[in-house]
């Protein structure tokens, strides 16, 4: 069975320039990680689960905020590791600074017996499109691609 994620990519107009929300993963394989990490906010659904009803869940499990208004879905993207994510665009405003995650728990420090509790996320931004581009995982670029192109059409 192929892992499938969804996933909003919520974005704004600010000063006549377009800005995205991304987030970046908690835990402590992420700490140190910037440029090439930063994510839409999503998370895995079951096979019998709708992809936009899980997005609206993942996106609010990994914010603390809801996403509403009109969603343009944009095509899914297969990961370099095979991973489907599905993502709908959708305009809207929250505070980054504001947002709070799920958590979850591993052991760590690896192999001391010990569980940690780590947030999903541990922060969030708005970032101009040059930016966002650099701070993205790669393979969840062409989302950002996608949403100017539509945007520019339309």
């Amino acid at each position: 069975m192929a892992l499938k994620s969804a996933g909003i990519l919520m974005y704004r107009l600010r000063e006549g320039r377009l800005e995205v929300l991304l987030v970046h993963p908690g835990g402590p394989f992420w700490r140190r990680k910037d440029l090439g990490s930063w994510s839409v906010p999503k998370g895995s659904f079951e096979e019998d689960e709708d992809p936009f009803q899980a997005a609206l869940r993942e996106f609010f499990e990994e914010t603390g905020f809801e996403a509403r208004g009109r969603f343009i879905e944009l095509t899914p993207l297969r990961q370099p590791g095979g991973k489907l994510i599905f993502c709908w665009a959708v305009e809207g405003e929250l505070d980054a600074e504001a947002v709070q995650s799920n958590t979850f728990t591993m052991e760590w420090p690896p192999h001391s017996g010990r569980l940690a509790e780590f947030p999903e996320v541990d922060r969030a931004g708005w970032f101009p499109l040059e930016l966002a581009r650099q701070k993205i995982i790669p393979g969840q670029a062409g989302f950002i691609e996608e949403l100017v192109n539509i945007l520019d059409q339309g």
